[in-house]
């Protein structure tokens, strides 16, 4: 299978909620940032392949084989992740292009015991689930901050943009994940928030909040 192969099924696999749900060529595309005609072309040979099953304008599901090597893929990329955070003291908007590379390596024994020496994680550094060896996802009950009400609190298990910028944000702004936080207030007009974090207040935007996964508490 091909680098580009991988990026594919990987994708499918991701936007089909870890291959749950049909995908369309078009959101493919858009992921990608390539033309459907091209997303297309590839759908049919990966179909070939028995990767996916495809049929022309009703989008394309990963077939058995599909979803374990996806699994596989996202479960290298997202222990390679936590490797880079917690043993080589990399920051959390640091390591998903370096995880890109790494996450095309084939040796499972590597893997196996990249997973060992981390002690066996459940969730990357943005909160994304791992899946195990069997690709099997530990799911975490959580909610978007934006769809709490005012007066309820939530503790930060994710992060929906996982882009530089966005991390850079909430790092400035002192949001991690394990951060309590307590929404005060919210503004009718731009849906903006007045929220706690420990003594501190501030208020974030709609695009904040609804980048952010809590588990209400």
């Amino acid at each position: 299978m091909t680098l580009t192969e991988e990026n594919y099924i990987k994708t499918i696999y991701q936007l089909g909620k870890y291959g749950v749900h049909t995908v369309s060529t078009n959101s493919i595309a858009d992921a990608l940032d390539t033309k459907a005609s091209s997303v297309t072309d590839m759908m049919k040979k990966l179909a070939e392949k028995g990767y996916v099953n495809y049929k022309k304008y009703q989008g394309v599901t990963l077939s058995e084989t599909g979803k374990k090597i996806a699994a596989e893929i996202v479960r290298k990329h997202r222990l390679w992740e936590v490797f880079l955070v917690e043993k080589l003291n990399f920051f959390w908007d640091e390591v998903h292009e370096i995880a890109e590379q790494l996450e095309h390596i084939k040796s499972e024994k590597l893997i196996n015991e990249l997973d060992k020496l981390l002690d066996y994680p459940t969730h990357d550094p943005h909160g994304d689930p791992i899946p195990d060896k069997s690709g099997d996802i530990k799911k975490t009950d959580k909610v978007l901050l934006f769809n709490l009400e005012a007066n309820t609190k939530g503790i930060c298990v994710g992060v929906k943009d996982t882009s530089s910028v966005f991390l850079k944000y909430l790092d400035k702004q002192k949001i991690a994940l394990g951060s309590e936080i307590t929404i005060l207030s919210r503004e009718d007009f731009d849906d903006s928030m007045v929220i706690k974090i420990g003594e501190t207040s501030m208020t974030i935007s709609q695009t904040v909040a609804s980048n952010l996964f809590v588990k209400k508490v």
